[in-house]
């Protein structure tokens, strides 16, 4: 009876650990209806928990990538690139395994191929040939790498010749390049550009890191000794608010594109002209579009030379812009040290959720005012601002790929960024003529297009279009004061965006 009754047990084990082994199979499902753009596992290779599976395209532009939440070996591939996939169809199956052994594939060919085999594999690994074969699928992969190509050519061309910010469009431009070139997979999983962007801008790293060099670089002497200006930074973020709207609206109107209120609140933060915290509350809201609106974004900080003068000029008279301003009264050593200590203060009794953005760069600010950490400073607002600054660009730039940005989303993220940043730079400016009629002292209505957070690209236009009015009208410093209220004003709307959604 004892040997019956465990022999009895044995055959239960047996079945129960037949059920497990069954029930370690996982089927790798499709989600939604789309179009598969990359097959990132093969039959017999071996998967860890994270790793990219499939990349799927929906209808409406928006990519998602299927990763694995098992380790295991693939025991099937049932899709490939650019084939058409159903919700709930099977793409294929890893067998999990609580311990992966991977071993090196060993060729067991001896002989040597044709020379026309060789020349035939010589020529599919060129980029000609990624060229043809790209298309031969998918528009994007082809004619419209291409394309971006020669949108990163451009940006690279007016960082240069044009002098528009080059310090951003030209690791942007040539992110692009690099993203887009066949075969190449430097912007895919385990390529240079994908971990750029993962870790640096994906986690909010890098924006941060922008923000502190950012405050090292700002003199807030304009703003304390004329806090009026504090009032034209927090009108140029009008546009935020009234493109997060218009986001909504678009989405209601347009077929092909499905913004969310985060996804809006997202789009709506172009209007600030601040890439950093664009890219930051993106990351946050709507990590889907982060690429998209960093590209508007920083995009649009670069080409401020270009959209903000027929603004200016539309909406002042050539009186208005001649109107010089007093000077601004001398500011002291210590307003200037507690004033990055005053402002953390309230934001972090008001506005906990902006702390990120402005602690860090007030920390810069506080660095450089204090003087007695000049080495820090020097650091902060020069050599590591300017490595993240390039890998920064070179991840923006990597999302200028052509299967991610050639899309409906992308296109009315643009339109919508535009929109945002004309709309911000008109308010600045409207307030700007409104506080002139009724100031005892003259205030010229340009200086509030500086209310915007593109630091110092606004305030320098300012002065230019100043200059041209009239040649004896320096403007800049009062521009100044207006362009770091809206550095302020942007990481406090993005703060009001995170703790509302």
């Amino acid at each position: 009876m004892k040997m019956r009754f465990f022999v009895n047990v044995l055959f239960v084990l047996l079945a129960f650990c037949g059920q497990a082994v069954a029930a370690d199979v996982v089927s790798i499902v499709s989600p939604v209806d789309a179009t598969v753009k990359h097959v990132d596992m093969q039959i017999d290779g071996y998967v860890y928990s994270g790793d990219a599976l499939v990349v799927l395209k929906q209808d409406d532009g928006t990519i998602l990538s299927l990763k694995a939440g098992v380790a295991g070996k693939v025991t099937g591939v049932e899709i490939q690139a650019f084939q058409r996939v159903t919700a709930g169809q099977t793409l294929g199956r890893i067998e999990a395994s609580a311990i992966v052994v991977d071993t090196p594939a060993v060729s067991t060919t001896s002989h040597l191929p044709s020379v026309s085999k060789l020349a035939g594999r010589l020529f599919e690994t060129t980029g000609i040939y990624g060229f043809i074969e790209g298309q031969t699928k998918d528009w994007t992969m082809g004619i419209g790498r291409v394309l971006m190509i020669c949108v990163g050519l451009l940006l690279i061309y007016l960082g240069i010749f044009k002098g528009f910010e080059p310090l951003l469009l030209i690791p942007i431009g040539y992110g692009a390049i690099l993203s887009n070139i066949p075969l190449a997979g430097i912007a895919g999983p385990g390529g240079l550009l994908h971990y750029i962007y993962e870790v640096g801008i994906m986690t909010g790293v890098f924006p941060l890191i922008i923000f502190m060099g950012v405050g090292a670089l700002t003199d807030f002497g304009p703003m304390i000794a004329n806090p009026k200006l504090i009032l034209l930074g927090g009108a140029a973020q009008f546009g935020i608010f009234t493109t997060l709207l218009g986001a909504l609206f678009l989405s209601d109107m347009v077929s092909g594109i499905n913004f969310s209120l985060r996804d809006a609140a997202s789009i709506g933060i172009i209007g600030g002209a601040d890439g950093p915290t664009a890219i930051f509350l993106s990351s946050k809201l709507s990590p889907r579009l982060l690429g998209s609106i960093a590209i508007a974004a920083y995009s649009y900080m670069a080409l401020v030379p270009l959209i903000q003068p027929p603004i200016m000029r539309w909406l002042t008279t050539e009186d208005e812009r001649q109107i010089k301003m007093v000077q601004l009264r001398h500011v002291s050593k210590i307003e200037k040290i507690i004033l990055p200590l005053l402002v953390l203060g309230i934001c972090v009794l008001l506005l906990p959720s902006a702390a990120p953005l402005i602690g860090m760069f007030m920390l810069g600010n506080l660095a450089k005012e204090c003087g007695v950490i000049d080495r820090l400073s020097d650091t902060i607002k020069n050599s590591l601002m300017y490595i993240v600054t390039i890998f920064l660009g070179l991840g923006v730039g990597s999302k200028l790929s052509a299967e991610k940005f050639l899309n409906l989303e992308t296109l009315g993220i643009l339109a919508l960024g535009m929109i945002a940043f004309g709309i911000g730079t008109a308010s600045g400016l409207l307030l700007a003529k409104l506080m002139n009629k009724f100031s005892k002292t003259p205030i010229n209505p340009l200086i509030g297009a500086a209310g915007v957070s593109a630091v110092p690209m606004a305030a320098r236009v300012v002065n230019k279009v100043g200059l041209e009015a009239n040649p004896q009208n320096h403007l800049l410093m009062h521009a100044m004061g207006a362009n770091v209220s809206g550095v302020i004003g942007s990481a406090v709307a993005a703060g009001v965006l995170l703790a509302l959604l």
